[in-house]
């Protein structure tokens, strides 16, 4: 059996159980990549990769017209995901909630795990960034899975992406900006409106992750926004709006005027 912890995110209003080792665990990054739909965000959306289910825990939270499918393909984190939602600080958005355990790069594994093609209003996705070979990956497996891409590389979840959502569909994605390039090339004749967030520790520093949301079939031009700044001065003290989003549930278009004038959360 996994031994995990119990993290709160969104001042509590989320608990998620993950392993205290041996698998990747989520916080920032998920949280910010949630934010990017908000509360008025409908349908049925996937959390690809979703590792603990704290990315999609945090979009079911906060948006309450959405249906969240975790698809995930280690059997431990699905099994984690499974008992979170069954904790009583998730009972409100627990019943949205559905779990797949399938590798989301085979698209004969997605079919037969309830994956179709066309089939979601919206993706979330947080995939491993280090190309194989590229780093020493981790001696744990697992752990080395969730950082290391498979032979296929990064293009390979943006085809999954673009292959499950619906026309029109919605899809956000965070990677290091060092992967700034690839992501562009990766959305280049699948999506369209491509929103480009820098998210910088402080304001004087380099970007450190670029998050991105996309629309499938849009022939909109990519827009370069205005960056998201984490912390204030010279210590560890969240911005406000940062505050806003990890721990009052705000979502990008609450405290990102530029995010909200692109329309996606009306």
């Amino acid at each position: 059996m996994t031994e995990a912890s119990r993290d709160a995110f969104l001042g509590g209003r989320v608990t998620a159980l993950q392993p205290r080792a041996g698998h990747h665990r989520s916080g920032l990054d998920a949280v910010l990549l949630a934010a990017a739909f908000g509360q008025r965000t409908v349908g049925a959306v996937v959390d690809l990769g979703a590792g603990a289910g704290v990315a999609g825990f945090c979009l079911a939270a906060r948006a309450e017209a959405t249906r969240v499918t975790l698809a995930e393909r280690e059997p431990d984190l699905v099994a984690l995901a499974r008992e979170a939602a069954a904790l009583p600080e998730n009972i409100g958005f627990a019943g949205r909630l559905s779990f797949a355990e399938v590798d989301i790069l085979d698209a004969a594994k997605r079919e037969a795990a309830g994956l179709g093609a066309d089939r979601f209003d919206g993706v979330l996705m947080n995939p491993p960034f280090h190309d194989e070979g590229s780093v020493r990956a981790s001696p744990d497996s697992a752990r080395a899975r969730a950082h290391v891409l498979d032979a296929g590389g990064l293009d390979g979840w943006f085809r999954a992406a673009a292959a499950l959502l619906a026309g029109g569909g919605s899809l956000a994605v965070i990677l290091p900006a060092a992967r700034l390039g690839d992501l562009l090339a990766s959305v280049a004749r699948r999506f369209g409106g491509v929103a480009i967030l820098p998210v910088h520790a402080r304001a004087d520093e380099a970007a450190i992750r670029v998050l991105a949301r996309g629309v499938k079939g849009s022939r909109a031009p990519v827009t370069l926004l205005p960056g998201f700044v984490l912390h204030e001065g010279e210590g560890n003290a969240f911005s406000p709006a940062a505050r806003a989003l990890l721990g009052d549930g705000a979502s990008l278009a609450d405290v990102h005027m530029s995010w909200r004038r692109l329309g996606f959360d009306p």
